[in-house]
């Protein structure tokens, strides 16, 4: 996630660009190239706000609720889906992500729907240098951790993370679920995160340390992301050494073991034992 002070925040080119081998592209930095304007314009498309907001249910809604959770930190804000959702619902949330471009899609976004969100450009790896105060809750959501290639921004964005919440503060934590990708090759039920019915994300090339999924949609159009693919385990683990006191892992939004090849797993994580 590129800071506030870097030059070229915004992306405004209609065209991704990752020479002439984009499979050698595996840099955390590269991401703020990949959301130009184009794809940001089409991701709506993707997501299908409606449908998602019918999969997802409460969920999220319900994780907070439960745990008595008010203030909420949105690290991945992307075009705003989730912010907006808890916004309706009652919380008290600040929208964050590393594209300029993406937190202005979400600001206009939320002024359609006659919501103001509170937005912050910053970069994880240094959250707390632009967003202060401790906050309940914290949701990086959307696959967006995958975007850190080094294993040292992981661990730092995590920290970061952990810094930002209050003693008994919640961090949920979503992810493709990489091992069956990674162990058996893509198939996607391809009904809870990416809900638009006439756009196709699917894997182009992986390898152990690198998923470049491609982006199709109905005008012909296609966008890349390049990730990092990270095993569920391997992500737990790296919460507990930051900290974390409690994991607890769903299956697209079921119980553990319920779905037996969920296309997304979601950790919540907490500070505290108790809750």
């Amino acid at each position: 996630m590129p800071s506030s002070n870097e030059p070229g925040v915004f992306a405004p080119d209609a065209k991704q660009d990752y020479g002439d081998d984009p499979n050698s592209v595996r840099n955390t930095e590269h991401y703020k190239n990949e959301y130009v304007r184009g794809f940001v314009d089409k991701w709506d498309e993707l997501i299908d706000w409606d449908a998602r907001a019918e999969s997802e249910g409460r969920f999220f809604i319900d994780v907070l609720k439960a745990r008595g959770k008010k203030s909420v930190l949105d690290v991945s804000t992307g075009t705003g889906f989730h912010s907006v959702q808890l916004l309706k619902a009652g919380f008290d949330v600040t929208s964050v992500d590393g594209s300029a471009e993406m937190l202005a899609k979400a600001f206009k976004n939320a002024m359609d729907q006659d919501l103001m969100l509170k937005t912050v450009h910053a970069d994880w790896r240094w959250l707390n240098k632009d967003v202060h105060g401790k906050y309940d809750a914290i949701i990086c959501l959307g696959n967006s951790f995958t975007h850190l290639f080094e294993e040292d921004d992981r661990r730092r964005a995590l920290a970061e993370f952990y810094a930002a919440l209050k003693h008994d503060g919640i961090l949920i934590l979503d992810q493709r679920n990489y091992d069956r990708i990674l162990d058996d090759g893509f198939s996607t039920k391809h009904k809870y995160y990416y809900c638009g019915d006439k756009v196709s994300a699917e894997p182009e090339y992986v390898d152990d340390s690198l998923a470049r999924f491609k982006y199709s949609f109905p005008d012909g159009s296609d966008y890349h992301l390049n990730m990092f693919p990270i095993r569920k385990d391997y992500v737990r683990g790296l919460l507990r050494d930051v900290g974390f006191r409690k994991l607890h892992t769903y299956g697209d939004f079921m119980e553990e073991g319920e779905e037996k090849a969920p296309d997304f797993f979601v950790h919540v994580a907490e500070k505290s034992y108790d809750g």
